[in-house]
């Protein structure tokens, strides 16, 4: 992911509640870095999401992910959380995101975020004001 990577990077440290009994990150606590990260990336944008909620009566859901897990991460290691996006749709978009250790590549995900009603939890389409953000 590093090489021609233009996006958002979000630090994250092990600690022990992090790892199972083995002292290894238990696998789907992978799964919330990537959701801090997709969030401050929207943070990062100006994005609050509480905000789009209550404003246009739209939240981000994850629809689909997909994750290769290629090393363990351990307590006390110091890890990026790389976040690309990839692609743009009316009610959707999807990114890429990573997370290494140093250069070393450790996870690797595609994630698809869909744009949904607050109410019925519908598609809904991004509204345009978050859209020319990105």
């Amino acid at each position: 992911m590093s090489e021609g990577y233009s996006g958002f990077d979000w630090p994250v440290r092990i600690y022990w509640e992090d790892t199972d009994a083995g002292g290894v990150v238990y696998y789907a606590n992978y799964l919330k870095f990537l959701e801090r990260a997709r969030s401050e990336w929207l943070r990062s944008l100006g994005v609050e999401q509480t905000e789009l909620a209550q404003r246009d009566g739209v939240v981000f859901v994850v629809r689909r992910i997909e994750v290769d897990y290629l090393r363990p991460a351990r307590f006390n290691d110091v890890l990026s959380v790389r976040s690309r996006l990839a692609s743009v749709a009316r009610a959707s978009l999807e990114m890429i995101q990573g997370i290494e250790r140093g250069e070393e590549l450790i996870l690797e995900a595609r994630v698809k975020v869909a744009c949904v009603g607050c109410q019925d939890f519908r598609p809904a389409k991004i509204p345009d004001h978050i859209s020319e953000r990105f």
